[in-house]
Parts: C-alpha cells; structure tokens; sequence
C-alpha cells in the first residue's frame, strides 16, 4: 500500500494538473458517486439502444467487482524514471476478490497489435482463472507477477502455476512510460480495494494516460438488460479506450467528431517545439484538425455476462465487441491493439477435480439478443470513457482536451437525435 503522504501528493497533484475532483479523490478504488460528478450516457438519454442496468457498469453483473490505482505525479518536461507519471492500472474480480471460482470465458482479437497474457490457456481450457488487469504497455510483465504473488499469498491453489489474464494500452504520449511507474504494491491496492458498485471512469487506473478518437479517453464501463422474455439477464463492459481518429468518432450515429474539429492535442507551453514535432502550441492552434489525430491506437474490452454461455459461445460475444467500436468509429486498424475477453459467471463450481460437472448451456437460438446488449454496452462503454474524461497535461506539457460535453449534445440535436 502507498503510504498516506506519498498518496496526498499523488491527490493534489491530480487536482493541480487538471485531472479534476473524481481522479484527485481516488488514488485507490472504486468511485463513490457525487452530485458533481460528469454526466453518463444513461443521465443523458443517449440514443445507443437497449435498457442500462442499475449501475450502468460491468458491476451490474452480480459478483463482479472493479478496483483502481491511478497514479499522477510531476508536470513539464519528461525525465525517464522521473516522470511526469500519468498511469495506473485497473482490475476485474469475476466473482469478487474473495471467490476465486474459476469462470467460463473466451478471448478475441479485432486486431492483434497489443498485448493480452493467458490467453492461450483461456483458449485451451475454457476457463479464465483469476482477475483480469490493465495498464500501460511497459507494465504488463510487473502486474502480472505481481497477480501471481497475490494469489500465492491467498492461497488460491487450483494448480501449481498461474497463469494471470493482464492486457495493455500505450500512454507514452502523456506518461513516462519507460520510468516503469507502476510497482507490485499499486497492484496489490488495486487488488484488495476492488469492490462491486459504482466504477471511477476516465482518469483513473489503467485509462489515466490514454487518448481515444481524439479526445481524452480512459477506463469506461456500461450494462444492457435483457427483457424478461429474453431470460432477463445482463451484459457488463468495462473499457480501456485509446483508439481512432477523431474524423471518425460516431455516438449513435452522429458524427460528433465531424462537428468538433477544435480541440487538438498541443503543447501548453511557450518553449521552442521539439525538432519534427508534430505537436502545436495551445495558444497557436485554438482551432483547427489535429494533426496527430490517426488510427493507431488501442482498446482492451472486458464483457461479464450472468447468462449460462459455454466457452464456444462466449467467443462469439467476444466478437461482438468489434460491432459496438465500429458503431463508435473504430476500424481495428494496423497500429491498434483490439483485445477483448468475454466470461460468464454461471455455472459455479464447474471447474474441478470430479470426473464430471452439470452445466446449464442457453442455447444458440437464444443467444441474439445478448450480441444486441454486447455490441450497445460497449458503444455505452466507450461513450461513457469520452463523458468522464478531464482534460489532461502530461509529460512535456503534452495536453489532450476531454470532449465537450455542450457541443456534443449540440451536435446530437443537430442530427435529430436528441431533443
């Protein structure tokens, strides 16, 4: 655990540098709820379809529970292993933290430029056995050691060996990737601190540092509810967006990246520019397209789902993640890492040592409306990502604006979407 001094600063720093009141509270864990908090696409009435849960999180999904270590310290220019540090990282507990079940899962990659550990033997086995994690690319080997000494420390012994689901996205533009910032302990916090309820979303935990078509981009999560007629269940998505251009950023159907086109990625300060960058200064372009503004990127998308699905058909989910970040604007495109996992938590206690286990299967001609709730949450997901995000100044005074809320709506009205 961080000591108490070292995370105050970490809390005052995030207000100093623009992160906002929801990251400066919440070094650690998942966020309480305020009156000041931002608006979600649900508060907003957004057009993207299907009934939210409760929570309109991955948490609605019984048992699942969210946890965070964001870390934010230092401002100007980058010194490797000094900072600024604009990191973190997040973690999933399908059952919770204290249930160590195995659940049935399966993976998919939209496109293959990124990293997800274990999924080999997810693929193999069936079964994702233990949290899943984000961060930052240079990080994944620390969070996933730092898992497996976790789970060696509860004596969670299903096997000799473990195997830790930990995936990542690049935010080398805004943090000091290569200082290799987040250490065991910040896992270990974000292990222990998970707990069901509402997620921090935006600039928190893994998402800290990203960027996602063109805005300031983050951790977002949403659910869909199946109608009763459908079995009634619930889809959960959690998102690390930084992928896509902002030219191409659609919310349900409108072009809200066609409707923005101020708001660049700059430098807010007055120094000579780096030779060959292709940054501006913020008080030279007010307005204007981004030039840096392309397709590369990243995505990591967890689905949980209460609905008795078998590994074959939670692969078939996992696909259906690619539909809701092409509703969004997203193309899988070379440089983009697309990673998504997909678990179900029925069927407890199938994973054993017995000769055999009863399941529960839904069968295929029921499982449509659960691609719908897919493909809508993780738009939602995203959505809510873009909604939650701060406008955020990193390393070498590297500045991503969060997207204006207003002029979204104003752009949704436009286009007939809203009232």
């Amino acid at each position: 655990m961080m000591p108490r001094n070292h995370l105050l600063r970490h809390r005052s720093l995030a207000v100093r540098l623009g992160l906002g009141v929801l990251a400066g509270q919440l070094a650690f864990g998942v966020a309480p709820l305020s009156a000041q908090r931002k608006p979600r696409e649900n508060d907003l009435k957004l057009p993207i379809g299907g009934t939210p849960g409760r929570l309109d999180a991955i948490t609605d999904v019984a048992g699942v529970e969210v946890g965070h270590t964001t870390l934010v310290s230092g401002s100007g220019k980058l010194v490797v292993g000094q900072g600024p540090v604009r990191t973190g990282v997040t973690v999933v507990h399908p059952r919770g933290k204290d249930n160590a079940d195995p659940v049935f899962a399966s993976w998919f990659a939209l496109n293959g430029n990124g990293e997800m550990t274990g999924t080999t033997w997810i693929q193999e086995s069936g079964y994702l056995e233990g949290p899943i994690a984000i961060t930052n690319t240079h990080s994944v080997g620390v969070v996933r050691d730092a898992i497996i000494r976790w789970e060696v420390s509860r004596k969670n012994v299903l096997q000799p060996w473990w195997l830790p689901v930990v995936a990542e996205t690049y935010d080398g533009a805004l943090n000091d990737i290569n200082g290799f910032h987040v250490k065991p302990e910040h896992v270990l916090s974000a292990l222990d601190g998970a707990r069901g309820g509402a997620v921090a979303e935006g600039v928190v935990g893994g998402g800290t540092g990203m960027r996602c078509l063109g805005f300031k981009g983050g951790i977002g999560t949403a659910s869909r509810l199946l109608s009763a007629t459908d079995g009634g269940y619930t889809v959960g998505v959690l998102v690390q967006c930084n992928f896509g251009a902002r030219r191409n950023l659609r919310i349900a159907g409108v072009p809200v990246g066609e409707e923005i086109t101020d708001l660049a990625s700059c430098i807010a300060n007055r120094e000579p520019l780096p030779s060959g960058s292709t940054l501006r200064r913020c008080d030279d372009a007010p307005s204007g397209a981004d030039v840096t503004d392309t397709d590369q990127g990243s995505i990591i998308v967890v689905v949980a789902t209460d609905a008795p699905l078998l590994p074959h058909q939670l692969k078939r989910l996992a696909t259906r993640v690619s539909l809701g970040i092409g509703r969004q604007g997203g193309f899988g495109d070379n440089g983009s890492g697309d990673i998504f996992v997909a678990f179900s938590t029925a069927n407890p206690k199938s994973w054993s040592s017995d000769s055999t286990a009863r399941l529960t299967m839904l069968t295929n001609d029921r499982i449509s409306p659960l691609f719908a709730a897919t493909a809508q949450a993780t738009e939602a997901a995203i959505t809510n990502a873009l909604l939650a995000a701060e406008t955020t100044t990193g390393a070498n005074d590297v500045r991503v604006f969060a997207m204006p809320v207003d002029r979204m709506l104003a752009a949704m009205r436009k286009y007939g979407r809203m009232r």
